[in-house]
């Protein structure tokens, strides 16, 4: 008897969209080490495609709010911003927004933990 096994292809198929964005308001302190990061009260997860539009998001979160840049990595899209949790939330959003109008993106909904 002949067994079937089944197969499953992955692919990377670039478009214009957010596809997380995400604050964690008070994340536990653990977070920041792992992170490689300095601690704030929130942090800000957002990840993009095409995955260069991680630095212009960052750019864009910077000067709408008082945030810091914890990371970003421009070949896997990843960005983590920190601050206080109104103005991650603010920034997220203004990411999000200028995204979707201005380059007619995909936008994620913001979430929250």
């Amino acid at each position: 008897m002949e067994e079937h096994k089944q197969r499953v292809i992955q692919e990377y198929v670039p478009g214009k969209q957010v596809t997380l964005a995400h604050v964690i308001a008070n994340p536990d302190p653990v977070l920041y080490t792992k992170l490689g990061i300095e601690a704030a009260n929130a942090l800000g997860i957002l990840t993009l495609t095409p995955t260069e539009t991680a630095i212009i998001a960052a750019d864009i979160a910077t000067k709408a709010a008082s945030v810091d840049i914890g990371y970003l990595d421009r070949f896997t899209g990843s960005l983590v911003i920190v601050g206080e949790v109104a103005a991650v939330e603010m920034a997220v959003e203004a990411v999000n927004g200028f995204l979707r109008h201005k380059l007619q993106f995909s936008a994620a909904p913001l979430t929250r933990s």
